[in-house]
């Protein structure tokens, strides 16, 4: 490798791990404005990310980087609106998640989402497991009904995370777009329904930004396009530097970091019981990420999903 190529890929590197220590460290975020209704949160995070996003496309590409997105593709504009809808659900679930003390549940849904990216190979991209990916589905499979049989319900808000973020990876891999782009595209479906009910609530006296919520409220819910944009695009210039495994193993730095910020910081329970159910998960992961090392592939979340 030569030194050129090197310094890239350690950039790549960095880049990565600044994407998911942001990620991991979101809760936090998300938990200062536990005064601010979590609808609301997610209307301003679609409004404030769409704009950045539209200021880089426009640094970037010029005035016509939408005509040159779509351009030829009939399709795509059809599948990034349905992967918009998709991730517009998945911020609005896991913030509030946060909100209602569910960081813990919250950051188990991004522990299991590779092993559902696999089920999800399986079942529309014909793949095959292997006999370490079935183990490692069937042993997380195992936690999931451990949690479902002590608590008396499914980890419903852990299974709605990573499915839907798993089907958003679907049709992201689907889609031949840069993932910027794309997410511009995504971002443009969603500023508009997103703006005008913000809007709407803001007139009917349901709202209080700039006002009610005070200024640091109002700060950090302008500030929250650029808590969205900034991890995906240092991502997507990450994953063009590094290879796919050492990206999909970095990516487990997220979802620790945030189970850790659930027990210690915030202070959610977590009992034997669940210990035991994570246990279980931890153990399909290690399964996962062998599989992946001894086969030369990359784990599969960093195949499908683009994040985000």
């Amino acid at each position: 490798m030569s030194d050129n190529a090197h310094a890239d890929a350690v950039r790549g590197v960095w880049a990565a791990v600044a994407a998911f220590v942001t990620w991991g460290f979101s809760p936090l975020y998300w938990h200062l404005l536990n005064a601010v209704p979590s609808l609301q949160i997610v209307l301003h995070r679609v409004v404030w990310s769409a704009l950045f996003v539209a200021v880089v496309l426009l640094w970037r590409s010029g005035r016509g980087w939408l005509r040159q997105t779509l351009a030829g593709q009939p399709k795509l504009g059809w599948t990034l609106a349905a992967s918009s809808l998709l991730i517009a659900g998945n911020w609005g679930l896991y913030i509030w998640a946060v909100n209602a003390g569910h960081v813990v549940e919250a950051a188990l849904g991004y522990f299991i989402n590779p092993l559902c990216n696999v089920v999800i190979g399986v079942l529309f991209l014909r793949e095959r497991l292997r006999a370490l990916q079935w183990a490692s589905v069937l042993v997380a499979l195992a936690g999931v009904v451990w949690l479902t049989v002590q608590y008396g319900g499914l980890p419903w808000i852990a299974l709605t995370l990573a499915v839907s973020f798993s089907l958003y990876g679907l049709l992201r891999k689907q889609a031949h777009v840069d993932p910027v782009a794309g997410l511009g595209v995504e971002s443009a479906f969603l500023f508009l329904p997103g703006l005008l009910w913000l809007l709407w609530i803001e007139g009917h006296g349901g709202g209080g930004f700039g006002h009610g919520y005070g200024v640091l409220n109002a700060l950090l819910l302008a500030l929250s396009g650029v808590l969205t944009a900034l991890p995906l695009i240092g991502f997507a210039y990450a994953v063009r530097r590094i290879p796919l495994s050492v990206a999909g193993l970095l990516q487990y730095i997220s979802p620790t970091l945030q189970f850790l910020i659930g027990v210690y910081l915030l202070g959610e329970p977590f009992d034997q019981a669940r210990l035991v159910g994570f246990v279980c998960i931890w153990i399909a992961l290690a399964l996962f990420v062998v599989d992946g090392l001894r086969g030369g592939r990359p784990p599969r979340e960093a195949e499908l999903a683009e994040v985000v």
